[in-house]
C-alpha cells in the first residue's frame, strides 16, 4: 500500500484522538472543581460536616452540646435535659437550625426529657432534622466518565490494524515516501499511547471526592463537643447518657397524673 495513503489516514486520526483528550481533560477539571466546591460548602458548616458521623460525634449530639455550652439547657445526672430560664429569651437564640429545633422540642415538653427520647419520638424535631439534611448541597461524585464506546474503540482499532498491515507490506521509494511512512508509524505509536492518556484525561483514578469524604469523617469532632469536653466533662458524659436513654419511663414530658386520695371510711375488721 502506498505510504502517502497510510500517512493521510494515521496522522489525522491521531490528531483527532488527542484533540478529544484535550476536551475531556477540560471537562474533567471542571467537574472536579464543582465537586470540591460542593464539599467545601458542606465542610464550612460544622453541623453539616458531622451529619455522616456515628454517634456520639454526630450533628444531634453537637447541637445538644451547643445548647449546654450557651446556658440554654441543663442536663442532670440521669441525662434529662431541661430548658434554662434563658431559653425563652429571643436574644439568646442558638443561631443554627439544628440546635434551634432541639431547643424548641424541649420547650414543647412539660417535663425534662432525654436526648434519646427526643430523637426517637419527637416528630417535629425529626421533620426539622430532615429539612436540615435536605438543605445540604448535593455532593457530586467525581467518578470517571464513560470509557471509549464501541463506536470509537472499534474504528480506532480497525484503523490501527489497517495502518500496521499496510506499513508492513509497503515498500517506500525515495525520501518523500519514507517520510510519509515514518509519519504513519509515528501516528500508530501515538494511537497506542493514546489509550492510557485517554484514561487520565477522563479522570481515571482521581479520588478527590473520596479524599474529601474521608477528611470529613476523620476530622476533629464538632467544636461544641470539644469545648464541652474541656469545660465541663461531667456534662459531656451526661449528654452521652442522655442519648442512650430512649425509654420514657415515668418521665414522659407530660403532666403527671396523680391518684386522688381515698376519702371513704376505713373497713371494719369484724
Amino acid at each position: 500500500m502506498h505510504a502517502y495513503t497510510l500517512a493521510s489516514v494515521a496522522v489525522p486520526v491521531t490528531a483527532a484522538l488527542y484533540g478529544m483528550n484535550g476536551m475531556l481533560r477540560r471537562r474533567t477539571a471542571a467537574r472536579h472543581r464543582r465537586a470540591l466546591d460542593r464539599w467545601a460548602a458542606v465542610l464550612a458548616d460544622p453541623y453539616q460536616a458531622a451529619v455522616g458521623r456515628w454517634w456520639p460525634d454526630d450533628a444531634v449530639q453537637a447541637a445538644a452540646a451547643r445548647l449546654v455550652l450557651d446556658g440554654l439547657v441543663t442536663v442532670n445526672h440521669r441525662g434529662n435535659l431541661s430548658p434554662a430560664p434563658a431559653a425563652t429569651d429571643p436574644a439568646r437564640s442558638p443561631g443554627h437550625p439544628l440546635p434551634e429545633a432541639l431547643l424548641a422540642a424541649l420547650l414543647r415538653r412539660s417535663a425534662p426529657a432525654t436526648l434519646g427520647s427526643i430523637v426517637l419520638r419527637d416528630a417535629e424535631f425529626e421533620a426539622a432534622r430532615r429539612e436540615f439534611l435536605q438543605a445540604r448541597p448535593e455532593l457530586l461524585p467525581v467518578g470517571e466518565t464513560a470509557g471509549p464506546t464501541r463506536l470509537v474503540l472499534y474504528p480506532v482499532m480497525a484503523e490501527m490494524l489497517f495502518c500496521v498491515f499496510g506499513l508492513m507490506s509497503a515498500q517506500p521509494d525515495g525520501d518523500a515516501e519514507w517520510t510519509a511512512a515514518w509519519a504513519a508509524w509515528t501516528g500508530v505509536i501515538a494511537q497506542i499511547v493514546w489509550f492510557p492518556v485517554y484514561d487520565r484525561a477522563r479522570g481515571s483514578g482521581w479520588k478527590g471526592d473520596a479524599d474529601a469524604a474521608a477528611a470529613a469523617h476523620h476530622r476533629a469532632p464538632h467544636p461544641a463537643l470539644q469545648a464541652l469536653d474541656v469545660r465541663d466533662p461531667e456534662a459531656f458524659r451526661r449528654l452521652r447518657v442522655s442519648r442512650l436513654r430512649t425509654r420514657r419511663g415515668r418521665n414522659r414530658g407530660r403532666p403527671r397524673r396523680r391518684t386522688p386520695a381515698w376519702s371513704g371510711a376505713p373497713l371494719s375488721s369484724g
